[in-house]
């Protein structure tokens, strides 16, 4: 039997995949992809609520909602703000009242981009918002309606996600590394990678806590990979782990590669209220992109 059954909407995505990879005894994981599922539909979302909470009762489980759908195509946001709206808005709305009406508890999934990126010390949970982007403005919607829905909701943000599924920064660099003799990569935006298995092993052990009755009193948490970098500094360390020379990538700023969103300068968001919630903190970045590479 299951001791924690989980319903991943997004299930097919980057993170959502990582989820599912986890299933096994004492976790079952139905990690429906949005063809499957969509967050936006009401009747679509309490109808897998409910089958989740049966599976549980079922198997003599605990059910958790954990939210991986998102609309994450930051710079075409900017033009599609609407759909984005829906899906990063609407969506975990939907979700949080199927949860709250179930009484089934919900984990959602954020991002750094609702913080203006202009700090000089690493964000903590509870300091204010102000996106800069559409991607930003619906993702700060979301968490609103996610914990303002009366819900047992908790909302973890995190950043920099690259993982084996997916367009992520790691795959674009090691496809540039086969394809281009030298690049330019910006220097002036600081963050924390964040390997999307670690972060899936992380939402579990929250999730298996939310069910044991012994959820976190915050419920805005971060969860990043440890320490942080520039994207310079995290392309480097890329080619070094491809045995390529990290002296074919050179030093760039944001000005030279002007985008339809900006980016946040600083995206370093403190992991304090996960580890004062008792909750294990993502190994160092370059300890997981050295176990990403050897998997």
């Amino acid at each position: 039997m299951s001791a924690l059954e989980l319903l991943v909407p997004g299930g097919t995505g980057q993170l959502g995949r990582d989820l599912a990879a986890l299933a096994g005894p004492g976790l079952g994981v139905t990690a429906p992809g949005s063809a499957e599922l969509d967050v936006t539909k009401p009747g679509a979302v309490i109808e897998a609520v409910t089958a989740l909470a049966e599976r549980a009762a079922a198997a003599g489980a605990r059910p958790v909602v954990v939210n991986a759908a998102a609309y994450t195509a930051v710079d075409q946001a900017e033009t599609e703000e609407e759909r984005a709206f829906a899906i990063n808005a609407d969506g975990p709305r939907v979700l949080a009242a199927a949860c709250s009406s179930r009484r089934v508890p919900l984990v959602h999934v954020s991002t750094d981009y609702v913080f203006a990126g202009d700090a000089t010390q690493p964000y903590e949970p509870g300091d204010p918002l102000g996106p800069r982007t559409a991607y930003g403005r619906t993702k700060a919607a979301g968490e609103d309606a996610v914990l303002g829905s009366g819900a047992s909701a908790w909302v973890v943000r995190t950043a920099w996600v690259y993982g084996k599924h997916g367009s992520n920064f790691v795959k674009t660099m090691v496809s540039l590394e086969s394809s281009r003799d030298t690049l330019s990569v910006v220097d002036d935006q600081r963050g924390s990678p964040t390997w999307s298995a670690d972060l899936a092993a992380g939402l579990v052990e929250l999730a298996e806590r939310i069910a044991d009755g012994t959820g976190p009193a915050a419920r805005v948490l971060h969860c990043t990979g440890g320490g942080d970098t520039t994207w310079f500094g995290f392309a480097q360390a890329i080619f070094r782990y491809l045995g390529a020379d990290p002296a074919r990538i050179s030093p760039c700023t944001t000005e030279d590669f002007p985008r339809p969103a900006p980016r946040p300068a600083y995206s370093v968001l403190s992991g304090k209220a996960w580890q004062e919630a008792g909750l294990t903190p993502l190994r160092p970045w370059e300890d997981a992109l050295a176990a990403y590479f050897a998997t």
